[in-house]
């Protein structure tokens, strides 16, 4: 996975329409990627002010019900001036291998495995977000996507006192950062229960989870707000990013501060998680 980080934050860099070149580039290694795994991939284009971008949508089809659907998404730009190491590149890096290890696993539902273009600032929470383009093509359609993931900031973790802190009215957590985080809406309670018992029973890895309003800081702050407004349950699994990570939208989040045993281990339980949730009895895995 740190090639992927590597080519994302050193090669690439900045990811935004404020680095010329770099949103395109990074689609195109994106789906180089999905489809060097032997995966069906394809590009979803669409128009906002006069540009067009792209999401890199790679579908693995259910034997059984292939028209329910997971979606397992994470966004590919970062802020101006940061490289985006953690911020998404860990989202990016986690989804590319995710959906390598569950190439060949039988599944029940489809899983559509997306790169969402936009998350981040002048797009956040308005119509040129990829991720709120793409809902809206599966509500159009009707689609019946029982479950969704955002991948966001997933990459550090520290055991220090005092390295975890959280948003005002929430408590009860603890105060050092080395755990991941499942994040719901209150609507999505019952999609965030069943996720994290599957991810208990299949991973030793430390989680915290959270069921809260909408209005609580940090619980939108993704792609998986764009699904809630479509009414589809969605969770974002998170490091917390502002809160534990001091180089947040900073130039210096750079592959160096990514804790990649943890990482690593993350992903493979997160790539079970995502196939008991879709009816796989876990072969191949």
């Amino acid at each position: 996975m740190l090639d992927h980080l590597n080519y994302l934050a050193i090669e690439i860099g900045e990811r935004n329409i404020h680095n010329p070149g770099s949103l395109n580039r990074t689609a195109d290694y994106i789906l180089e990627q999905f489809k060097s795994s032997g995966m069906a991939a394809e590009l979803d284009r669409f128009e906002f002010q006069k540009t067009e971008f792209v999401n890199v949508v790679c579908r693995l089809p259910g034997t059984i019900r292939p028209e329910e659907t997971i979606v397992v998404g994470a966004h590919y730009d970062s802020v101006p001036g940061s490289p985006g190491a953690n911020d998404n590149g860990t989202g990016v890096a986690a989804l590319l291998n995710i959906a390598e290890l569950m190439r060949d696993c039988p599944v029940e539902k489809s899983i559509h495995f997306i790169a969402f273009v936009n998350e981040e600032s002048p797009y956040f929470a308005g119509d040129g977000m990829g991720s709120l383009h793409y809902a809206r093509q599966c509500r159009a359609r009707n689609d019946k996507i029982s479950a969704m993931f955002s991948l966001e900031t997933m990459g550090y973790y520290s055991g220090e006192p005092g390295s975890q802190s959280y948003p005002p009215g929430v408590s009860g957590y603890p105060d050092q950062g080395d755990f991941i985080g499942f994040v719901s809406n209150l609507t999505s309670s019952s999609l965030l229960r069943e996720s994290t018992e599957i991810f208990a029973n299949h991973s030793n890895f430390p989680f915290q989870a959270i069921a809260a309003p909408e209005s609580v800081a940090g619980v939108s702050l993704s792609d998986h707000m764009c699904f809630w407004q479509m009414n589809y349950p969605a969770i974002m699994i998170t490091d917390t990013a502002p809160f534990r990570y001091p180089h947040y939208h900073t130039p210096q989040d750079l592959p160096d501060k990514i804790n990649l045993p943890m990482f690593t281990e993350l992903v493979k339980n997160l790539a079970k998680t995502f196939a008991v949730l879709a009816g796989s009895s876990l072969k191949g895995l």
